[in-house]
């Protein structure tokens, strides 16, 4: 798998996931609360880059080739506008809830 298509995956897959955090912000009044879903988005998206990987085939420890990086540290650079994006969606729904 070449990296715009990992990335195209982890963008839908990220896409659902923010939705299942959208849908629990209604059952949540904590402010607090709320916030800690960005850290489970957060855990969504590292968990994501590893399960894409594994079926994948990909060892995100190995050397992405002619680079001197790892394949974990190129998807992360190529996919952290996309986490970016969303989180911000998501921090955006949750502060305009009262």
């Amino acid at each position: 798998m070449n990296i715009d298509d990992f990335r195209a995956e982890l963008e839908t897959r990220l896409i659902i996931e923010k939705e299942y955090i959208s849908q629990e912000l209604s059952s949540i009044d904590n402010y607090q609360e709320r916030l800690e879903l960005l850290g489970k988005f957060n855990e969504k998206y590292k968990e994501l880059i590893r399960r894409i990987a594994n079926e994948e085939g990909v060892d995100l420890n190995a050397s992405y080739p002619a680079e001197n990086l790892s394949y974990n540290q190129i998807i992360l650079g190529k996919t952290m506008s996309i986490y970016d994006r969303l989180a911000d969606e998501l921090y955006e729904k949750i502060t305009t809830l009262h």
